[in-house]
């Protein structure tokens, strides 16, 4: 089940949303479907990390990581499946969900980076600190390239301007 019924009898995705920076919080929350996330499951930072994997995965993001397991916990309490998405915290956070459920199947579908499709620098970086911790603490991954789901969004959805909210769809 994705979605829980709320007391109003409104529907809201079953999801904890993480991130570093507030502006990217914001941005969802302002945005067209930021209204159907349940509010108390946003966690971000004060100050973003520069897509720097090391820093989120050992400084900033471990500051978070208590009250992003409390989060995950009330939703892994209540679900058969948890899910999830993120290199750096995602990676910190696949670690500590380990620790703290070591029977349970984890697998991911780990989204890697291209030059063609971001101008971020230190992707290629993040995905390749990020492929030890997948290796160490998932049991399968599926590996997605960003590029070839461009592709198949310019090509086969014929979406002229893709964005995270369709291409996820």
């Amino acid at each position: 089940m994705y979605y829980i019924e709320v007391t109003s009898g409104r529907f809201v995705p079953r999801d904890v949303l993480i991130d570093l920076e507030p502006p990217t919080m914001d941005n969802i929350r302002s945005g067209p479907y930021g209204q159907i996330f349940h509010p108390d499951n946003f966690v971000f930072g004060q100050s973003g990390a520069g897509n720097n994997w090391a820093k989120v995965h050992y400084t900033e993001g471990a500051e978070l990581i208590d009250v992003v397991l409390d989060l995950v916990r009330k939703e892994a309490e209540t679900s058969d499946c948890l899910q999830g998405t993120g290199s750096c915290m995602g990676t910190l956070l696949i670690l500590k969900i380990r620790e703290e459920y070591p029977d349970i199947m984890m697998l991911t579908f780990s989204v890697f980076s291209s030059p063609k499709v971001s101008d971020i620098v230190v992707e290629p970086y993040n995905a390749t600190l990020s492929v030890h911790q997948l290796v160490e603490n998932a049991d399968e991954c599926m590996v997605l390239g960003n590029e070839v789901l461009y592709y198949i969004i310019f090509t086969t959805l014929k979406l002229i301007t893709p964005s995270c909210i369709r291409g996820e769809n």
